[in-house]
This record gives C-alpha cells, sequence and structure tokens, in this order.
C-alpha cells in the first residue's frame, strides 16, 4: 500500500541523511524508492519547516490576490458593458 508524507515529513527524511545514513538505507527504512527520495531533494532541500511555512502563507496570499485581480477585471468588463462601450476578451 502507498503511504503518504506531508511536507513535514519530507523534510525530516530528508535530513536524516545528514546523519550518515545511506540513500538507500534512508529509503529501505521510510520504505520509498530512491527516485521518490530524489524528487523530494529537488523540491525540498535545504528548506526548513518555518520556510515551509512561509511558502505556505505566501501561496494562499497568492491565491487570494489573484482572486480579487480576476474579480476585479469582471467588474470593470461589466461596467464597460453597461456604458456601451466595445469590450475586448
Amino acid at each position: 500500500m502507498k503511504r503518504s508524507f506531508d511536507e513535514r515529513q519530507i523534510i525530516g527524511v530528508l535530513k536524516e541523511i545528514d546523519s550518515g545514513i545511506t540513500v538507500a538505507a534512508l529509503c529501505r527504512k521510510h520504505d520509498i524508492s530512491e527516485s521518490t527520495y530524489y524528487k523530494w531533494k529537488a523540491k525540498y532541500s535545504g528548506m526548513s519547516l518555518s520556510d515551509r511555512e512561509k511558502l505556505e502563507l505566501l501561496e494562499a496570499e497568492n491565491a487570494k490576490l489573484k482572486c480579487l485581480l480576476a474579480e476585479s477585471i469582471l467588474a470593470n468588463a461589466a461596467l464597460r458593458e453597461k456604458s456601451g462601450e466595445r469590450v475586448e476578451a
């Protein structure tokens, strides 16, 4: 059965390599493939938990700003349409 890891667990697994354990042994210990380890390393390498939390906050703020921008564009288009201006997509 496939086991899922959250970001905190992934960062913890990646930090275990600093203790001197080999990649193969680490992968056996956590029942993951070496390719999974290297994918995680590419994505989370050098990241601490506080960095990950900051990234999550920035991603949430970015999503909120994108939503506000989309609403603003729609409102602007509606105002133009109401005033009779030509609206281009």
